[in-house]
């Protein structure tokens, strides 16, 4: 069949390794970026992007390009309108998370998607993760409940701090972030969410709302989690990155594994807290097993299993659009996925209500 043209729409961090992977990828044809500050951005383009043709209007793009599919890696609050009017042009959507930054326009977004039998496919990057998927399939034999513990506080200095303060604009850290990991607690329990708690604290006045966010969520299978995001300058390096599962049978980690004759207290840690290539990295899954003897000593030592060859973030980005490449091919019934984005989203954007209103939140 003919190759797949694509336009693409923002070419920041998530837009350029995007376009790359279409560039790459046999089955797609790159024939448009668009950015409403792409005049901007134009020379600061990697070089095997330079020659693409560069527009600053959505409308205009989708006329002069004809697209088969939009890529949209623009801030969260342009997501769905860019991905209704995408479809409503006969184009299949894949856009960065979040699908949108209030329920009903998720909804929207996604009836949308199954009146047009358009593809939405969305950038749920730590599914295509192989060491993630491993996660989820142990943290499934650990038995339930299950307790999930969970975050990623990001030490911003330097760009990272004014894209943090643009994303901002949008959404807070719990809500941005927040939906991958709540995304990730969705798979292990396959249960349904009940009730969520958030906390909130404003520690800039360079934002318009909270840089820091903590929520819990409880399932209808007794399954608990929290996750926890902030983002600036002033936050700790200190346990910034917590990826815990425990269960009944016992507990599975993301950690960084001792080398030899090295402490494990004082491993190095996984990397540093706003590089953003490196918020995916696992290096290793220690796995422990809770029976006991009977003299209560554990029947099983833990288990550390490699992760150290995984995938790079442009990788991932590039098996994001395979799979995306792969949905429009084989024509392959997204429902489910499209119903977990916005069950994901539906739990975070209950933890920014129960911060602002300062209540828990039944689901």
């Amino acid at each position: 069949m003919a190759p797949v043209k694509v336009l693409v729409v923002g070419v920041g961090n998530m837009g350029v390794s995007h376009a790359k992977a279409y560039q790459k990828l046999d089955g797609f044809e790159l024939v448009g970026l668009m950015s409403r500050t792409i005049e901007a951005k134009k020379d600061k383009l990697p070089e095997e992007l330079r020659g693409v043709p560069l527009f600053q209007d959505f409308d205009q793009a989708l006329k002069a390009t004809q697209p088969d599919a939009v890529s949209i890696n623009t801030y969260p609050n342009s997501h769905a309108d860019y991905a209704i009017r995408a479809m409503d042009a006969g184009a299949h959507v894949f856009m960065e998370k979040p699908i949108a930054t209030t329920l009903a326009d998720a909804q929207r977004v996604v009836a949308k998607a199954k009146e047009t039998r358009r593809k939405l496919v969305l950038g749920y990057i730590l599914r295509v993760h192989p060491a993630w998927a491993k996660f989820v399939e142990i943290g499934q034999t650990l038995g339930k409940p299950l307790v999930m513990r969970m975050n990623l506080n990001q030490q911003s200095s330097g760009e990272a701090w004014p894209w943090h303060k643009a994303l901002m604009e949008s959404l807070t850290p719990i809500v941005d972030c927040g939906v991958h990991y709540v995304d990730v607690m969705c798979q292990l329990t396959r249960a349904k969410p009940v009730r969520v708690h958030g906390i909130g604290a404003k520690l800039s006045n360079e934002t318009k709302v909270q840089n820091y966010g903590h929520l819990h969520v409880q399932f209808d299978d007794g399954s608990v989690g929290w996750y926890e995001a902030g983002w600036g300058p002033m936050m700790s390096e200190v346990a910034y990155f917590v990826k815990d599962i425990v269960g009944p049978k016992g507990s599975a980690s993301i950690a960084y594994k001792p080398q030899d004759g090295q402490n494990e207290a004082k491993a190095d840690k996984l990397s540093d807290s706003a590089d953003i290539d490196q918020h995916t990295k696992t290096n290793a899954i220690k796995l422990h097993h809770a029976e006991l003897d009977a003299d209560n000593r554990f029947k099983r030592p833990d288990e550390w299993i490699s992760t150290e060859d995984e995938p790079n973030h442009q990788e991932l980005c590039d098996r994001e659009q395979a799979w995306f490449l792969k949905t429009i091919v084989e024509d392959i019934d997204l429902t489910e996925s499209m119903d977990d984005a916005v069950n994901s989203l539906k739990i975070v954007l209950a933890a920014q209500q129960s911060i602002d209103e300062k209540r828990a939140v039944d689901l």
